[in-house]
């Protein structure tokens, strides 16, 4: 049986970035090499209905050997963040960690920028070589679901229901479950293992939202340019410094919201601005949204014409739904604390392809890979956490048995 180590270190070798600029589904056909790829890892381990469709996703199923249990899916995805280079990975293994820096080609992961590090002294922990990410967002996911299965199949001592899982392409670009069918995929409830830290459980997320903002200019010799000259990238920083300077990602935590402002390209003649929308409650989701409209309002009565924005939502903070189904939240507590593990369960200050699931009917809490420090280069993760996840994995499948689960929409 392979480890989740040798799993993992396989699959970060797999170049899947997603991109943002493709129009095609899903955005980058190293992913469908993946996704095959792990289709016959699915064979190997003796999974049955296994299929990957023409959109990439990769579905499989562990047969049950017992009766009249609750179907239950864990999904991860398959593409890597195009925020930092995702080709040519080399992952850097740091047996019996010292506790001290990390050095890597270019950066070193330090336990005075990352005091968490103090808590795997002793531990095995899997860097990249400083150049790119290392990818366990969210192949570690999809290395502890696997292990987990296989674990399962060589130990049918252990009872369980049916199992169904998945693999989704461009879940770091916010298409992850665009084509995904949850009544063929047929669980009653199902996981996202997509989560950072040992022990972290989270069943609510930010709403978000993506406005582009382009800004058309005038461009004429500034030495006449008086009363005529409408500056593009000028008028672009005049949105920004309208919008409240402390509510960015780097001045705020936990519960709260922001604005971030993701690109700015400018010149006289023309600008595009694009930020991303995130609050947990509702209201304050809509009230930044108008917030952001009536900034833009605002310009276009000064400059008539010269501005367009285009707003969309983006997903929703699954708690409307998993609040009415907290029951698979406690079985997955029930299971952490079988496996040694104390539950964190915190926001998710992000999404995953869960959130999105949770609205298409299917309940979908996120369960930790293990992983530190996601899309760059400073990303790290200890093998016990990996290790820790495959056990989580098998028991809630061996839990979940005996929960009584009816679904309510």
């Amino acid at each position: 049986m392979k480890t989740v180590t040798e799993r993992f270190l396989t699959y970060v070798k797999h170049n899947t970035t997603s991109d943002f600029s493709s129009h095609t589904f899903p955005s980058t056909r190293s992913q469908l090499h993946f996704a095959d790829y792990l289709a016959k890892e699915c064979k190997e381990i003796g999974l049955v209905d296994i299929n990957v469709d023409q959109n990439g996703y990769v579905i499989a199923t562990l047969p049950g050997n017992i009766d009249k249990a609750p179907v239950i899916g864990f999904i991860a995805h398959m593409d890597t963040s195009p925020d930092a280079k995702g080709e040519g990975i080399m992952p850097n293994i740091v047996e019996q960690y010292d506790g001290g820096n990390i050095p890597l080609n270019n950066v070193s992961i330090s336990p005075d920028e990352f005091p968490i590090l103090k808590k795997y002294v002793g531990d095995t922990i899997i860097t990249s070589d400083g150049t790119t990410l290392l990818g366990a967002d969210d192949k570690a996911g999809i290395a502890e679901i696997l292990t987990a299965m296989d674990y399962l199949k060589k130990h049918p001592e252990i009872p369980h229901g049916k199992i169904r899982i998945a693999f989704t392409p461009d879940e770091e670009i916010g298409h992850g479950v665009d084509y995904f069918n949850v009544e063929a995929f047929g669980a009653d409830f199902a996981y996202t293992v997509d989560g950072g830290e040992l022990g972290e459980l989270q069943y609510e997320n930010f709403n978000a939202a993506h406005a582009d903002i382009h800004i058309k200019g005038k461009n004429v010799h500034p030495g006449t340019a008086k009363n005529v000259m409408v500056n593009a990238a000028l008028l672009g920083t005049e949105i920004v410094t309208l919008l409240p300077e402390k509510e960015i990602p780097s001045k705020t935590d936990a519960y709260e919201g922001f604005f971030h402002l993701c690109s700015f390209q400018g010149s006289v003649s023309s600008a595009n601005l694009t930020y991303i929308i995130r609050d947990f409650d509702s209201n304050a989701f809509e009230h930044r949204k108008n917030m952001l409209k009536m900034i833009v309002d605002r310009k276009k009565n000064q400059y008539p014409n010269a501005i367009t924005l285009d707003i969309r939502d983006e997903y929703y903070n699954m708690f409307s739904c998993i609040s009415k189904h907290m029951s698979i939240v406690d079985l997955a507590k029930q299971a952490m604390d079988a496996c040694g593990v104390a539950p964190i369960t915190r926001p998710i200050r992000g999404g995953t392809d869960g959130a999105r699931l949770s609205y298409m009917s299917l309940p979908c809490p996120n369960l930790f890979t293990g992983g530190h420090n996601f899309h760059g280069p400073y990303e790290f993760i200890p093998v016990s956490s990996m290790n820790k996840a495959v056990k989580t994995i098998v028991k809630i499948s061996e839990l979940g048995r005996n929960l009584d689960f009816k679904k309510k929409i």
